[in-house]
């Protein structure tokens, strides 16, 4: 045994990165545990419940996830770790949610000590109705989402087989017309079907509204479609057009400006989460039509008050889109339980080996901050230090510099801080776009930036999902969410849509040196890491010389 990984009894697990078999240890290795640390050397992943049962869902067995640490580790794994993962995998699927003869809705088990337990389970039990034996409890009509939530909660996921309302059936037809769903996107959907609810996992680029747009042609039903915000709601409206049979006056957009209701209507987050004297103003929506299908775009941003909405949709089929189940509020579990459990995840260097998308350079540029600045960051509280390392004016000339370097190019400069997209813009004579640009002045600026017009785009983080760019070749993040890994998972994802040229994509990311913008930027680059992607050091000084 002589493999990359050393597997630890409290489940962590140390991947040395410079080992010939690191990359395949790592491919393997994150189907079923999360990386927690990735410094230049040895990575650390950790192996959890969800992680497993996420798992399980997408058909790996507990065998396998075994064998890939045997086969990998240059040690024998501790014997607690393998029973471990044995007995946790062997939880999901021991209980079950399905209907009766009589279509009342039921909690069954195949072991009554496990339905014991639970059942008297002070969290579970106001969603109980009669024991109906030793392997059968009836739940409350409305209970099916917030049972589930709360099994696991308490450690016992349920397997969800109480079926799904057809919704009111609506023809829709893929037109592959010059194109054809590829090879990913046909198991993603097939996956999908055959676990009848769940998250497909895709990198930005990888084409998630065709699959979104195939699963509704599986369908044919009425489909709500809950999206980010307005520019996507149109996005999704002109790539539905563009693959399948539906036409612009079969395709509602219910959002802040209009409120359409038609066979297939796009919403937003924000519409369905706005309130009026306390109360939710537009849940009617949910019920407005007999939705088959809901599709829920960027599920890794999903608000919370939509989880609660969501708990009350388990009887619609229900399909999340996302380049990363990480959230930064820890609420992944919820998105296991309400939307469903991961079906389909394809590594982001799978696809781009594919051809599908772009082979991306990762930089860390390193900033010092002057003598000054150091002296008022070092006096400054915590909740201060971030915002001075973060918009440190050091990096002003930094971001001239590789907007230099790269003439020619399409890039973005994305910052968090208004004020320092304002100094960006004003620096970089380019137009900048921010949560206050009105939607139609957004629309042109991208619009601009595709055809060539604009070639340098100042944006803040309301790009960083759901924007539509595949022109751009550079991204330069100036600052960002503090240590927000699905932040830069989808920044980078705006530039990797494959290149004319096939070409690389290059990613910098700017980093006052010594300051916690550093440390966050350390966190930022886990997932990335996980997927396969290392960052570069450059010094700020030696750019500029």
């Amino acid at each position: 045994m002589n493999g990359p990984l050393i597997v630890q009894s409290d489940r962590t697990v140390l991947l040395e990165v410079a080992h010939p078999q690191a990359e395949d240890a790592r491919h393997e290795l994150a189907v079923f545990a999360e990386l927690e640390r990735a410094p230049e050397h040895v990575h650390t992943y950790r192996i959890t419940r969800l992680g497993l049962w996420n798992a399980r869902a997408a058909g790996h067995e507990a065998a396998d996830m075994i064998a890939t640490l045997e086969r990998y580790s240059k040690f024998p794994i501790p014997a607690t770790v393998a029973v471990d993962i044995e007995e946790t995998v062997a939880r999901y699927g021991r209980l079950v949610i399905e209907r009766d003869d009589a279509g009342e809705l039921v909690l069954r088990s195949t072991d009554p000590a496990v339905l014991a337990e639970v059942t008297r389970n002070k969290r579970v039990g106001p969603f109980l109705g009669v024991r109906r034996g030793p392997d059968l409890w009836t739940l409350m009509p409305w209970a099916r989402g917030q049972v589930k939530q709360e099994l696991v909660r308490i450690g016992w996921p349920a397997e969800d087989h109480a079926g799904y309302t057809p919704g009111t059936p609506y023809d829709i037809e893929l037109v592959e017309d010059g194109w054809s769903l590829r090879d990913y996107q046909r198991k993603a959907v097939d996956s999908f079907f055959t676990g009848g609810s769940g998250v497909v996992v895709l990198p930005p680029g990888a084409g998630k509204t065709v699959v979104g747009a195939a699963a509704m042609a599986r369908s044919k039903t009425n489909t709500l479609i809950l999206v980010t915000n307005t520019i996507s709601a149109r996005q999704w409206r002109s790539e539905l057009v563009r693959r399948t049979s539906l036409t612009e006056e079969e395709i509602g957009e219910y959002s802040g400006q209009v409120k359409e209701i038609r066979p297939i209507t796009i919403a937003t987050y924000q519409i369905m989460t706005s309130r009026r004297k306390g109360e939710f103003a537009h849940l009617a929506l949910l019920d407005a039509k007999d939705w088959g299908l809901v599709i829920y775009d960027e599920v890794h941003l999903l608000p919370a008050p939509v989880f609660k909405l969501t708990a009350d949709l388990q009887a619609r089929r229900r399909l999340g889109l996302t380049a990363t189940l990480l959230r930064e509020d820890g609420r992944e579990s919820d998105v296991f339980s309400l939307i469903g459990p991961k079906r389909y995840d394809a590594p982001w260097k799978e696809i781009e080996a594919q051809g599908y998308i772009a082979p991306a350079l990762c930089w860390e540029v390193r900033v010092d901050l002057p003598q000054s600045e150091r002296l008022e960051y070092a006096a400054s509280s915590d909740d201060e230090r971030y915002r001075l390392a973060a918009t440190a004016p050091a990096k002003l000339e930094v971001v001239r510099e590789l907007v230099r370097r790269h003439a020619g190019d399409r890039i973005l400069v994305i910052g968090q801080y208004l004020d320092q997209i304002d100094q960006l813009a004003d620096a970089l004579g380019a137009p900048r776009l921010t949560g206050a640009t009105p939607i139609e002045e957004r629309e042109r600026l991208f619009q601009e930036f595709r055809d060539g017009t604009t070639r340098v785009l100042v944006v803040s983080r309301v790009a960083n999902t759901s924007v539509d760019l595949p022109e751009a070749t550079v991204a330069i993040q100036v600052s960002g969410s503090f240590g927000s890994r699905q932040e830069e998972a989808q920044r980078l994802g705006r530039i990797l849509r494959p290149k004319e040229s096939g070409g690389p994509a290059t990613f910098y990311t700017l980093v006052a040196r010594d300051t916690v913008d550093q440390d966050f930027a350390q966190n930022r680059q886990r997932f990335l890491a996980e997927q396969g992607y290392s960052y570069g050091i450059l010094d700020a000084d030696a750019l500029a010389a």
